[in-house]
Order: C-alpha cells, then sequence, then structure tokens
C-alpha cells in the first residue's frame, strides 16, 4: 500500500514541498517522513474515506511549516535586521501554503461556478453586477455562488484546511 501511495502521490506531493522549501534534500526528508507517517496512520488514508492526497499534502503542509519555526528558533550569528526579516519567513510559509490550497481548492470548481467566483469574490462585483458581466440572471449566480461554495468548503475539508 506504502508502494501504491509513494507511486501515485510522491511526485506531486515532491512538487508542492520543492515550492516551500529551497533545499531538495530537506524536500526529500519531508516527502520520507510524509510517507513514514501516512504508513503509520493506513487507517486515516483509507480511500473509501477520502482522497489520500490531501491526507499526505495536510501531513507535508504540517511538516514544512515545523521546519519553518524550527528554522526561525535556531540561533543565528547574524544581526538585528536579518533575525527579523528571518521571522517574516515562516508567515511566507504559510501564505505560499495558503495560495497553493485555494489554488487546488478552485481548480475542482467548472469553468461556471469559477466565473461566478472570479466576478464576485476577487473582482467584488454585485450579484447584479456579476449577472450583467457573465450574461445571467441574478438568480443564477447566487445558486452557482452557492454551489461553488460548497464545493470550496468540501475541498478544504478534504485537504485538511481547518479555519
Amino acid at each position: 500500500m506504502l508502494t501504491e501511495l509513494y507511486l501515485r502521490h510522491g511526485t506531486a506531493l515532491m512538487t508542492f514541498v520543492l515550492r516551500l522549501v529551497d533545499d531538495r534534500g530537506r524536500a526529500e526528508d519531508v516527502v520520507q517522513e510524509t510517507m513514514l507517517r501516512g504508513w503509520r496512520n493506513l487507517d486515516k488514508i483509507d480511500p473509501s474515506r477520502g482522497e489520500p492526497r490531501a491526507y499526505l499534502f495536510a501531513v507535508a503542509r504540517n511538516l514544512v511549516i515545523d521546519l519553518w519555526r524550527a528554522d526561525a528558533r535556531r540561533p543565528r550569528l547574524i544581526g538585528e535586521d536579518d533575525a527579523s526579516a528571518a521571522q517574516s519567513v515562516g508567515d511566507r510559509a504559510d501564505a505560499v501554503v495558503d495560495a497553493f490550497v485555494v489554488e487546488q481548492a478552485l481548480d475542482r470548481l467548472s469553468p461556471e461556478h469559477r466565473a461566478v467566483v472570479d466576478e464576485l469574490y476577487y473582482r467584488g462585483a454585485t450579484v447584479t453586477e456579476a449577472a450583467s458581466t457573465l450574461g445571467l440572471r441574478p438568480g443564477t449566480v447566487k445558486s452557482r455562488s452557492y454551489y461553488a461554495i460548497r464545493i470550496l468548503r468540501t475541498a478544504f475539508e478534504e485537504m485538511g484546511v481547518e479555519r
């Protein structure tokens, strides 16, 4: 089962982790630890309970965040300005992870639902304005918005996002 998981998700997991860390060796360590934790928790990644990739990405995300936090806690021989700049790296990691997770969730939307989300939430349009722009009735925009939010909520739950 572990071999199958690695063959199916290892490349995507490595790509994900390489976006977050700048060292291939550290990325390989994170992927290895993720697979090890997956193997120890096979009951949690049962495919009948949901997509195993979501669980593995959540574990990898948490490991990378732990890595960044550990880096921030280590004493360094640098100046005060460098130290304050290093602390903001943790915030950057969270932002990159959040952006990746949102991107993955948005990819699950149909083009019609995505267009409504873009108009309402990214462009800040009202329902009437979005309906006019998209050539739809306002009720259709509301309906698509409702179902898009449901899809996104489910996607976030499957990816292990808790907020």
